[in-house]
């Protein structure tokens, strides 16, 4: 496996798993789902917590969907390299911070929007060595 698909799968699995905060902090609020509540969902106020876990889970899943074409785009033509596998890292660690960050609400330095940054960063110096490298 490239360093390149290591950290793909990283990738997914962290985004696999974000969801599993949002779905203790719902039922710590509002308790089990009862049947009641598939028809009409429960509207009680969630936690400030929850409800940023969830908007996390939601980027990560955005941003996902533009990492992976990429990725397997360039083991697809077979290109790696040492700016892929760095860039690569660098998400998956830019990435891992910014769901911590985003979920304990840690707002200063404006550390989120610094992470989300340099992960958007790293996929941008991906795709551009792919590209060059292709075209």
């Amino acid at each position: 496996m490239t360093t390149e698909l290591f950290y793909l799968l990283f990738t997914a699995i962290l985004t696999g798993v974000l969801w599993i905060p949002v779905v203790i902090g719902y039922v710590l609020s509002r308790g089990p789902l009862k049947p009641s509540d598939y028809k009409v969902a429960p509207t009680a106020p969630l936690p400030a917590w929850v409800n940023r876990a969830n908007r996390a889970h939601v980027n990560a899943v955005e941003n996902f969907a533009t990492f992976a074409p990429v990725v397997l785009i360039a083991h697809a033509v077979g290109v790696s390299t040492p700016i892929t596998a760095i860039s690569a890292a660098v998400y998956f660690y830019a990435r891992a911070a910014h769901a911590v960050i985003h979920i304990s609400g840690f707002s200063l330095f404006m550390a989120r929007t610094v992470l989300f940054t340099v992960a958007w960063i790293a996929f941008v110096t991906f795709a551009i060595e792919l590209l060059r490298h292709t075209l």
